[in-house]
This record gives structure tokens, sequence and C-alpha cells, in this order.
């Protein structure tokens, strides 16, 4: 299965930057998040997503886990 994402321009040019000559993007973001916690992850993630309406974000979150809990 083939996934589309879109990244900005500064961020596809690190990662060309980091990326082997014989290397698949694919390869690339496994080789970056192997061995790496998921904790961590979202560590080294904080602050590079902008949300466009946090309340409703937190509000949906919240009504999902409330759901779960039933």
């Amino acid at each position: 299965m083939t996934k589309t994402i879109t990244i900005r321009d500064d961020v596809y040019r690190k990662l060309v930057r980091i990326k082997r000559e014989d290397e698949s993007f694919s390869e690339l973001f496994e080789r970056l998040v192997e061995g790496v916690s998921s904790i961590e992850t979202l560590k080294k993630l904080r602050g590079c997503v902008e949300f466009v309406d946090k309340e409703k974000m937190l509000s949906e979150i919240y009504a999902r886990r409330a759901e779960r809990r039933l």
C-alpha cells in the first residue's frame, strides 16, 4: 500500500541531505524511526505541527476517549 504525505520544502531539503543515494524515502523514514521509542519521536516532533483549531481537536479527543470508556 502506498500513502501520499505532504511536507514543507525546507523539510524535504533536509531529508534529501540525509537520504542515502541507494535509499528510498520509505527506507529513510524506516531508518529514522527504527529503534526510537514513540515518546522520543513525539518529543522531536513537538513544535513542528500547527493546529488550526486546537480547542475543537481537544474536544474531539476527549469525546472519543469517553466513548471508549463506556
